[in-house]
């Protein structure tokens, strides 16, 4: 990714739901200007939810998602409805397609339902009004279109954008907290599993905001810190390391220099710091045979010594001391059914917007799971959580 692409996880995602051969698929194509999704008289088409990056206008950056049917049958028809229904927990704006000539059915009510209940902001595209010999009266929440003639397609475009507007103020990775010409230096271990040629994602976003805070940043490997900040000539305001290395960045840096994790300015970011921090805390209360939940927002090829799957469950089987059970998730999965985990620990959660990471952590709290992610756990172990927070003295984690 480029450092000019704004990422997935900062762009309003519209998903577009509906029955099979509502014209969803050929709603997305109209929409888009482009022919995004796969487009058949067949029933069911679309089996896997398709997303695509691109700008819409009015809208700027969005990320736009076709599912399959919400009436799809059988066992595999089964599991394409659950992953539509999964689409709606990272979703912004949603766009339910009807049949115009069919009208609404048990179906299109029930997921109606939902995105109240899910408090998604949502329009009814009545599609095939070519079909049609009179329309029917528009509702404030409900439009007649055409995939097939074009007919009030830049009306929906427009009802989606207006949809999207927030007026809530957008949040900061870091640059709330620090000043113009202060030095941050980024901490970035260059291994085998860091991509070839550029920088992770949360250190690319990093880097942009302290740079939109007319700041300087200064990154380094870990073996080139103590040397880094013996020759600045001036104390940096702030240490951000990546977790993997957090022990030995926390010895290098002077206790009077404010020290964090990118994973924990994540958290801070997507709103869910406190209650990561308490999260961290359960691990004083595993027991034999507990079963911890590891999910990831992304899917990325493993190495040998995965983070996720490898280091982590390592690290927590050394500090507890306790024979546990460990399952993974990645990408969009993730189980609606918590009970049977006594921790659940998740990534920074980079790709994920905020109303996904909401979402699980919501699910996380309402069936009384302690959750917290990578870097909180990982401080937590090694001792230095208070110090990696302590910027931020209204999180207690108690």
């Amino acid at each position: 990714m480029g450092l000019n692409e704004t990422p997935s996880a900062n762009r309003i995602h519209i998903g577009f739901f509906g029955k099979r051969n509502s014209g969803k698929s050929s709603l997305v194509n109209a929409v888009t200007g482009q022919d995004l999704a796969v487009v058949s008289d067949v029933k069911g088409t679309t089996t896997d939810p398709v997303y695509k990056s691109m700008e819409l206008l009015p809208l700027g950056p969005v990320m736009i998602i076709d599912t399959p049917g919400i009436d799809d049958e059988g066992a595999l028809g089964e599991l394409r409805v659950r992953k539509s229904r999964q689409v709606l927990n990272k979703t912004d704006v949603a766009v339910l397609v009807i049949d115009s000539i069919c009208g609404k059915t048990k179906e299109d009510e029930e997921l109606i339902a939902l995105l109240i209940e899910k408090k998604i902001n949502y329009i009814i595209a009545y599609n095939k009004a070519d079909m049609l010999e009179q329309e029917p009266p528009e509702t404030d929440n409900a439009i007649l279109v055409s995939a097939k003639t074009g007919h009030n397609i830049e009306a929906l475009k427009e009802r989606i954008a207006a949809l999207a507007v927030t007026e809530e103020p957008k949040r900061k990775i870091v640059g709330d907290l620090i000043n113009p010409s202060d030095f941050v230096v980024l901490v970035t271990p260059i291994d085998k599993a860091a991509p070839k040629g550029r920088l992770i994602l949360p250190q690319q976003q990093t880097i942009r905001d302290i740079l939109d805070a007319d700041a300087v940043a200064i990154v380094v490997k870990e073996s080139e810190l103590s040397e880094t900040l013996e020759n600045l000539g001036k104390k940096p305001k702030l240490v951000i390391t990546d977790s993997q290395v957090f022990a030995k960045v926390s010895a290098d840096t002077p206790q009077d220099i404010f020290f964090t994790s990118f994973s924990i300015l994540f958290a801070r970011y997507k709103g869910n710091l406190e209650i990561a921090v308490k999260g961290a805390r359960a691990l004083e209360s595993l027991q034999d045979g507990d079963t911890v939940l590891i999910s990831e927002g992304c899917t990325h090829h493993r190495q040998c010594d995965d983070i996720g799957t490898v280091k982590l469950p390592r690290w927590i089987k050394d500090y507890t001391h306790k024979q546990l059970n460990f399952k993974f998730t990645s990408g969009t999965e993730f189980p609606d059914d918590l009970s049977e985990y006594k921790l659940i620990l998740h990534c920074g959660g980079c790709m994920l917007n905020e109303r996904e990471m909401k979402y699980r952590q919501k699910c996380a709290l309402d069936q009384h799971v302690p959750i917290t992610n990578y870097g909180i756990l990982i401080s937590y172990m090694q001792g230095i959580l208070e110090r990696s927070i302590a910027m931020f003295p209204h999180i207690d984690g108690n």
